[in-house]
């Protein structure tokens, strides 16, 4: 292989994921340095059930793709072996089952991550890791949505008994 095409294959890696560091939601670096395969294949099956993409790529092609989309203060934690999670369509989800999946295997480390395009702590993808997932949030936000309509509909309620009492 040419040195050309060599170098060409590297910026179509580079490209990749920098793409996917645009493209996703949130994105999680892990350090997975020792599990095992067995523990390796459960968690990358997590992964794809939950539509999160896990890839290991060298740490020198996604720091220059961290720079191209501007993440750069990622690059300390590009350390070191690293497996990165993208998702592009849930915020929570790889927070949720890295977090989990670290409580039981202690060897997995969650080392950074970039959430909404901002990098993350660790403190802030722990408390994302803590929130409920895409359902739980709706029904959350379906009840504080309904307790106004509810309580505005008692206080009509209220308004129009009492108008009934001064008007008999």
């Amino acid at each position: 292989m040419s040195n050309s095409t060599i170098i060409e294959q590297k910026k179509q890696i580079v490209q990749e994921i920098a793409d996917k560091f645009r493209d996703s939601k949130s994105t999680m670096l892990v350090d997975y340095r020792g599990l095992d395969v067995a523990e390796v294949t459960e968690l990358r099956e997590q992964m794809r059930e939950a539509n999160i993409d896990f890839k290991v790529y060298k740490n020198s092609m996604a720091r220059r793709a961290a720079d191209a989309v501007e993440l750069s203060d990622l690059n300390d934690t590009l350390v070191g072996p690293t497996a990165i999670a993208f998702s592009n369509d849930d915020v929570v989800a790889p927070a949720k089952i890295l977090n989990n999946f670290a409580k039981e295997h202690e060897a997995l480390e969650i080392k950074g991550g970039v959430i909404e395009g901002e990098i993350a702590t660790l403190d802030q993808i722990k408390e994302l890791a803590d929130l409920p997932n895409y359902d739980g949030m709706v029904s959350m936000l379906l009840s504080v949505l309904q307790a106004p309509v509810r309580n505005f509909a008692y206080a009509a309620k209220a308004i129009a008994d009492q108008k009934e009492e001064q008007g008999a």
